[in-house]
């Protein structure tokens, strides 16, 4: 089968993750699969990439950023590259050009418009495990492109819906997906799986744990989406579309800092649900100034120093009533 495999950059940050990371890939050649092993730029390097640049010019040109800043990608797969033959499993990293990433012109954010995987392919048909640079493409004129944070989420889909792929795995430093922040609400618990729609609202409301893009594009191309993680050994969580027998009231909720927002997020989460959400914040001491209906999605604004309160609020009242 073949398999595309993502590693975030907390799962590169240094040659010790580097090898772990590696040693995951290996596993997964073992057992037979054909491999496309999509990579981010280590750590915060892009962070200081655009720090130096913004030392030099405050407004940098967004062409040139998006050269400057693509090459952490690069030389994660370089490197993963370099380390899998040394492991004694042949691979050969690809920029997103060399991979046939083909994007529209908007630098620092731009979409895929169409992907060209002949040289990953060929790869593949010779043995080799394909490394690919996430995060970034080629537009119409030659240049380099980036896709935007999160953007190596999205080449790893995208990807595995160009060519065939049987799953795409996204390792991270998180288990799997939890009903909201393990780390801000440390009763929340790990979903073996969640359904495809309710991983996209919470996506979009702010959860940072996968790309809304990516599940954007794994819904419409019915590409088999695991979150894992690259530290533990363990199934993860499983992004899949479920029916409605076996799809919960509510999957998680989260926070958007920049809107002042926590989302409750499920099948349930409407309209007719706003009244007792209100109520239950009030009662904790939350006062919403506004709320916002989506599709699976209910959000409530409230003040910026309440966020962490008005997610504990939130959960309790949808996992612990």
């Amino acid at each position: 089968m073949l398999l595309v495999q993502k590693f975030g950059g907390s799962s590169l940050a240094d040659l010790e993750r580097l090898r772990r990371a590696a040693g995951i890939v290996l596993r997964a050649q073992r057992e037979g699969h054909r491999l496309v092993v999509v990579v981010s730029a280590a750590g915060d390097s892009t962070d200081e990439l655009i720090d130096m640049a913004h030392a030099i010019d405050p407004a940098p040109p967004l062409r040139e950023m998006d050269a400057l800043i693509s090459t952490g990608e690069q030389r994660s797969a370089a490197l993963m590259a370099i380390q899998l033959s040394r492991l004694g499993a042949p691979a050969r990293s690809f920029s997103g050009r060399q991979a046939g990433i083909l994007t529209d012109e908007s630098h620092g954010g731009a979409h895929i418009r169409r992907i060209a995987p002949e040289r990953l392919l060929r790869a593949l048909d010779a043995g080799l495990i394909a490394v690919t640079a996430g995060f970034q493409g080629v537009t119409p004129e030659g240049d380099v492109s980036t896709l935007g944070r999160g953007g190596s989420d999205t080449t790893a889909v995208a990807l595995a819906a160009a060519m065939g792929a049987g799953r795409c795995e996204i390792y991270t430093d998180v288990d799997g997906i939890f009903t909201a922040d393990p780390r801000l609400i440390p009763e929340a618990e790990k979903l073996s799986r969640i359904d495809s729609r309710d991983m996209l609202a919470l996506a979009r409301a702010g959860s940072q744990v996968l790309h809304p893009e990516s599940v954007r594009l794994a819904m419409e191309n019915g590409v088999e989406l695991r979150l894992l993680s690259s530290f533990r050994p363990g199934p993860g969580s499983l992004v899949e579309r479920l029916t409605e027998a076996d799809r919960p009231a509510f999957a998680g909720v989260t926070r958007d800092r920049a809107r002042g927002s926590v989302t409750l997020v499920g099948r349930a989460a409407g309209i007719a649900l706003l009244p007792a959400v209100t109520a239950a914040l009030r009662d904790g001491g939350v006062a919403a100034d506004g709320s916002e209906i989506g599709e699976n999605a209910l959000t409530l604004f409230v003040p910026p120093e309440q966020l962490d309160e008005a997610l504990r609020l939130l959960h309790r009242f949808a996992f612990d009533p």
